[in-house]
């Protein structure tokens, strides 16, 4: 598995470019490329599709929460849902990627159809109520075509979905509950439809939060094995974790420029798919290779000393001096000692974020570890999605976010792709349940910072714009994908963000500190 992961990384590796301009104030790199890309005329570069569809789940996902957000009375929770939804969308906006086209939906809480007439098997029965809401949505979302009979069945349950979050929210865990089962007996993670499948899984995380919120306990079990199998399958069908891997390791390539011992530390490290492309550039240096160190941090001792293995074993065929050093505590819980950074090296730190786990643990320890180590570049790569504010916050944010990424797969896979299945299963909805269903009275209190980026440059860190090349490297490996897809690429404030159609989904920028200048 480890080596499979390897080989799909250097299939690749010509995509890595040199650096030729003056970010790091060094000339630029002395050896040859393996291929050139001309410069991107413009900020926004899409794939070249004609006539994409709008992403349709998530476009309905924003009308129905915002109008059920609008309904709620302000006392009712004490929060401005509306502003906070505002807020999460306005820096999509800001780079270009265009807003949602709200309609008149409207869905109404006081008159709704059961789901279940007593009889299992029977077919469902959806009122006529339903059915001119939808053809509304379908009206103002202008795609011209009326909603199939799947459609109208994804949509209504995601309005009992909503429906019953804000019953979550008010700790109303009994009609929560009965709502849930509803939706647990009806949507299923097999379904054709991207709707049902997307329920299915809040539904279960939503149980798991209504179980919590009674018994104050939540310890969940987490295969690593398993997550990092559907990681790597995810890396294989789609391009997000490629566009992390590969921009992030231009920068780190950038940052590297003529030194001759430098220090990676992964904040967690997996399967370290995407360093094996950095150190097959690192080996073909007119000037040799440098001295590698590399501490990668994982929740596994086993997983992280495999994975520091399978790297040793590929530097060696490269000629690379190579050191591993591996940790299982998270990044925000260790003594700056045991990073152990030496005189004269270069230091990098990577972070891929997610929301699988806890990988770093306090926000505010792992700014202060960043601040003492003052690392000539970290390379961040963000979700665009907030993890902080009430259990309401978290739901509307996820909720658009997560369908967004299901209708992504399954413009690629079938229904039936047991891959599919498996990143769904294994990933998305870990991370629905790690945002929602561990989030009741034993969750850590512990305040996550909302965009890392303003915290960086509020603390002692300088933005380092990501470069052309870094824009090619992320345009050539969407064109690794069928146009059709959908995928959207934006440069804009020193940053990259990739998204599906209208939607940002993870944005990767680059960072120094003063102290390394």
């Amino acid at each position: 598995m480890m080596k499979g992961g390897f080989e799909v990384v250097h299939a690749t590796l010509d995509m890595i470019q040199p650096h030729h301009e003056a970010i790091w104030d060094f000339a630029s790199v002395g050896f040859p490329t393996t291929s050139t890309v001309s410069s991107i005329p413009r900020q926004i570069v899409e794939n070249r599709c004609i006539n994409l569809e709008r992403n349709e789940l998530s476009e309905w996902v924003e009308q129905v929460t915002k109008q059920l957000i609008d309904d709620l009375p302000a006392a009712e929770t004490g929060t401005d849902y509306s502003s906070s939804m505002q807020a999460d969308t306005s820096m999509v906006c800001e780079d270009n990627f265009a807003p949602s086209v709200l309609g008149d939906f409207r869905p109404r809480k006081t008159v709704r159809t059961s789901f279940l007439d007593g009889s299992c098997g029977e077919e469902l029965q959806w009122g006529n109520e339903l059915g001119d809401q939808t053809n509304n949505v379908c009206e103002n979302g202008g795609n011209g075509r009326a909603l199939s009979r799947l459609d109208e069945q994804g949509l209504s349950l995601i309005t009992l979905l909503l429906e019953c979050s804000v019953a979550i929210s008010v700790d109303n865990l009994g009609e929560a509950h009965r709502m849930l089962l509803e939706l647990t007996q009806i949507a299923s993670p097999y379904a054709l439809s991207c709707a049902e499948r997307v329920v299915a899984y809040f539904a279960k995380a939503m149980s798991s939060r209504v179980i919590n919120s009674w018994l104050g306990i939540c310890s969940p079990l987490i295969n690593y094995k398993s997550v990092h199998c559907a990681f790597q399958a995810f890396n294989n069908v789609s391009p997000f974790i490629k566009f992390a891997h590969f921009t992030s390791n231009q920068a780190i390539l950038e940052a590297f420029h003529r030194r001759d011992r430098v220090h990676i530390i992964d904040l967690d490290i997996m399967q370290g798919l995407q360093w094996p492309a950095l150190f097959h550039i690192l080996a073909t240096r007119i000037e040799g290779p440098p001295h590698v160190r590399m501490t990668g941090m994982g929740s596994s001792m086993e997983l992280v000393v495999e994975t520091g293995k399978q790297l040793s074993n590929f530097a060696k065929r490269l000629g690379i001096s190579f050191e591993f050093h591996p940790i299982a505590t998270k990044f925000g819980e260790i003594d700056i000692t045991i990073v152990q950074v030496r005189r004269g090296e270069t230091l990098a730190i990577h972070w891929l974020q997610h929301s699988l786990y806890d990988a770093t643990g306090p926000d505010w320890k792992t700014l202060r570890l960043f601040e003492q180590l003052a690392p000539r570049v970290i390379t961040l790569v963000e979700q665009d999605l907030s993890h902080g504010g009430s259990f309401l916050d978290r739901f509307v944010g996820s909720l658009h976010y997560y369908s967004t990424m299901f209708d992504s797969l399954g413009a690629y896979l079938p229904a039936d792709d047991p891959s599919r299945h498996r990143i769904e299963h294994c990933l998305l909805y870990s991370e629905i349940n790690n945002i929602l269903g561990i989030g009741g009275p034993a969750r850590s209190g512990e305040d996550k910072f909302k965009h890392w980026r303003s915290e960086l440059a509020r603390n002692c860190f300088v933005q380092v714009p990501m470069s052309s090349n870094s824009m090619a490297q992320a345009q050539l490996i969407l064109n690794m994908f069928p146009p059709a897809h959908g995928y959207s690429l934006v440069q804009g404030d020193g940053t990259l963000r990739l998204g599906w159609k209208d939607t940002s989904l993870f944005t990767a920028s680059a960072w120094t500190s003063h102290a390394s200048r």
